[in-house]
């Protein structure tokens, strides 16, 4: 037996593991991947997840400590190509075999130091965040889709950015009432939440709009064993988008909206149709 192949595989599957835990859309998403992907894109998330769960969840503890040693934590482990964390274990591998950048893996960080720190993001501190929580994590995950086309992947930086840039906006919307009440944030720029209304909704909803229409051409010229998978998770996030749009402020301020397990498998179905037919 390969021992050392049987813990790769079982960090692996850790992040597999919370992948599935916490984000049904994404490992729906994740499920429609050819089997050479699915592996690096749960051990990319496991890694984002579990640095977002330090600022946001544990409270009570140092998390500015805790976030920096998972930072030095991680480049120990990249550098040495070894750790017997199985998230940055699964991470560091992916970071090694796909020559994802250290520049990514800063500017993402350094957003999760930025929520330690901000409870209003202004305009160019806003666009640091969106970039570093979401940007590069959209990029990392084209390092992967892209691994023999390099001209591919600098073809589609942009609309890879789009794409993460509108998952973590409408995460915005959808969690609005969460961030404000548990953590005093409000992520976009010079909005009141206590006068939060239906036309700033709507000017935040048009500049979500725009990143969907770019994001999506890009989706369309990726390679083939990833375009589906990205196209449902590009969906079922366009759903969400849309409900979101068709509720009135004071129930985006009021509650979670979210769309249910069986509208997912209606997507999915639905995507697989038009997939089918060549009508993606």
């Amino acid at each position: 037996m390969d021992h050392l192949k049987l813990y790769q595989d079982s960090c692996q599957a850790c992040s597999q593991l919370i992948t599935e835990r916490y984000s049904t859309s994404f490992s729906l998403g994740i499920r429609m991947f050819s089997k050479r992907f699915r592996g690096p894109i749960y051990a990319i998330y496991g890694f984002v997840r579990f640095a977002d769960e330090i600022v946001d969840t544990f409270h009570g503890h140092d998390k500015a400590d805790l976030l920096e040693r998972f930072r030095q934590d991680t480049y120990r482990a990249i550098e040495e190509k070894i750790s017997l964390n199985p998230v940055l274990q699964a991470f560091q591998m992916v970071v090694n075999e796909y020559q994802i950048e250290r520049e990514l893996i800063d500017a993402f960080l350094y957003s999760m130091e930025m929520d330690l720190h901000f409870q209003r993001y202004e305009d160019s501190l806003y666009k640091k965040y969106i970039y570093g929580s979401a940007e590069v994590v959209g990029l990392m995950c084209l390092r992967v889709f892209c691994k023999d086309q390099p001209g591919l992947y600098e073809e589609l930086k942009e609309p890879a950015c789009a794409l993460g840039s509108a998952f973590q906006k409408v995460n915005f919307l959808r969690d609005m009432k969460s961030d404000y009440a548990e953590r005093g944030r409000v992520y976009f720029p010079g909005v009141d939440y206590k006068l939060f209304n239906d036309q700033i909704k709507a000017e935040i909803e048009a500049d979500i709009l725009l990143d969907f229409q770019l994001a999506y051409h890009g989706i369309l010229g990726l390679p083939k064993g990833c375009r589906f998978g990205v196209y449902v998770a590009y969906k079922y996030y366009l759903n969400l988008f849309h409900k979101i749009k068709q509720s009135p402020a004071d129930r985006v301020t009021e509650e979670r909206i979210r769309i249910p397990n069986g509208s997912k498998l209606y997507i999915l179905g639905k995507s697989m149709i038009r997939a089918q037919f060549n009508l993606l």
